[in-house]
């Protein structure tokens, strides 16, 4: 694919993550082989296709992404949206009750040496991504997007406040900064940047701390 063309042509920039569906019949078959060509993030999105992160289909992911060392989880956890799909008119029929990074528990905990990154800070389960990730030292959060989630959230809770709760929970060492973009014209996301920079600024992170938060996670994460 040409992910991974890209990845073999440059593997000192660029990190391969691909999307896995666990209800298909050849989803171990498919995982094995992206990972086996040097991809290393699993990409879950289990409201999207229909499936608890506890079922068996998806444990049999797990396992597999643990038999190549080095290997990231992505479990998209709350709220989502798929902008393309918004502004063509089409329906998102996507199913909220498999969101709940709660859900994670179980399998951060049978995978310890498994990273698992929920982006977002949770997607609108704030309290419940809290709440994992603090019984799970395997569990990172990805600040991406611009979380509008927080509309959702008891009323005074901005950026600032987001920020502040998760360090005090998992600390500055499993934040990794994201900004959700993607496809062009939309491209590179400056304006989410540069609020969570303002927001990391503003209570008082430190300079190592922020560029911690801003790049050296993930390149400490892949180990590039």
């Amino acid at each position: 694919t040409s992910v991974v063309a890209a990845v073999r042509s440059r593997p000192e920039r660029f990190s391969g993550y691909f999307f896995a569906d666990p209800t298909q019949a050849d989803a171990e078959e498919r995982v094995r082989q992206a990972l086996g060509a040097g991809l290393r993030g699993v990409c879950l999105f289990p409201a999207m296709h229909r499936y608890s992160l506890n079922s068996e289909s998806a444990g049999r992911i797990y396992r597999l992404a643990a038999e190549f060392p080095g290997t990231v989880v992505f479990v998209h956890c709350g709220v989502l949206t798929v902008g393309i799909r918004r502004k063509l008119g089409l329906p998102s029929p996507f199913d909220m009750r498999f969101s709940n990074p709660i859900d994670l528990h179980p399998a951060a905990l049978r995978y310890p040496a498994l990273p698992f990154v929920v982006p977002h800070f949770g997607g609108g389960y704030f309290r419940e991504a809290l709440m994992l990730a603090d019984l799970c030292p395997n569990v990172r959060f990805d600040t991406s997007s611009s979380n509008g989630w927080v509309r959702y959230q008891p009323e005074g809770l901005d950026l600032e406040g987001v920020f502040r709760r998760a360090l005090d929970v998992v600390g500055a060492g499993r934040l990794l900064f994201g900004t959700d973009s993607s496809f062009f014209p939309r491209g590179w996301q400056a304006g989410v940047f540069e609020a969570q920079a303002r927001a990391l600024a503003a209570i008082g992170v430190s300079s190592a701390d922020a560029g911690r938060i801003l790049g050296g996670n993930l390149e400490e994460l892949l180990a590039r």
